[in-house]
């Protein structure tokens, strides 16, 4: 179990040469990859509780992020070959009109480190194409990010469009700068995440009850 504890702990400080190594010898030696899925997402369970603290700032958790992902890499095709998936699929985009990336970012990296299944659509993504894609992908989750308040309607639009596709329990989850609880209630948003780490949180909320 020594060598899951480190892997844990090289994730948790970002040492991405560390995390391949351990990664590299324990698929070697046979572990479980199940196992070793566990002790990543362990160490990015905790950046998230650290980084939600503001004990952990973006830089941190992006190299953190950077560290699983390099160790993902090398796990995922015997997770594939296991029957491993993730526990559930997200959609997530930031809406159209607006090109900033950083908050989305951190939002993916996050559920991609709680093995929840992401597909990035990218900026500037206009209201259809999340429709769409929950469609060709299956997905529970859908994260509508915004940073402009001159973009909020773009997310209103994102949410409408998506119910009245009548896509069957999809749960929509807003963030970004201008938006608030009160703003997500009045489009009809299925929760609210005011950070990164707090949308694990509310994926596991909304969809575990």
């Amino acid at each position: 179990m020594a060598e899951l504890e480190q892997l844990t702990e090289a994730i948790k400080k970002g040492d991405r040469n560390t995390g391949n190594k351990l990664t590299g010898e324990m698929i070697e030696a046979g572990r479980a990859p199940d196992q070793i899925l566990g002790a990543l997402i362990s160490g990015m369970e905790d950046v998230g509780r650290r980084f939600k603290a503001n004990q952990m700032y973006v830089p941190e958790v992006l190299i953190a992020a950077r560290a699983m992902k390099e160790s993902m890499v090398l796990l995922e095709p015997l997770l594939i070959e296991a029957g491993i998936r993730p526990k559930y699929t997200a959609v997530i985009g930031t809406v159209e009109g607006d090109l900033h990336d950083i908050g989305k970012n951190l939002v993916s990296m996050m559920w991609k480190g709680s093995n929840i299944g992401v597909v990035d659509l990218g900026t500037n993504v206009p209201a259809a194409k999340f429709a769409d894609a929950i469609r060709e992908h299956n997905a529970q989750v859908v994260g509508l990010s915004a940073l402009l308040t001159t973009t909020m309607p773009g997310m209103q639009q994102a949410t409408e469009t998506i119910r009245e596709a009548g896509i069957d329990g999809v749960k929509i989850i807003v963030g970004g700068a201008p938006i608030t609880q009160a703003f997500a209630d009045k489009i009809g948003a299925d929760a609210y995440a005011p950070d990164a780490a707090s949308a694990v949180d509310v994926v596991k909320e909304i969809l575990d009850t």
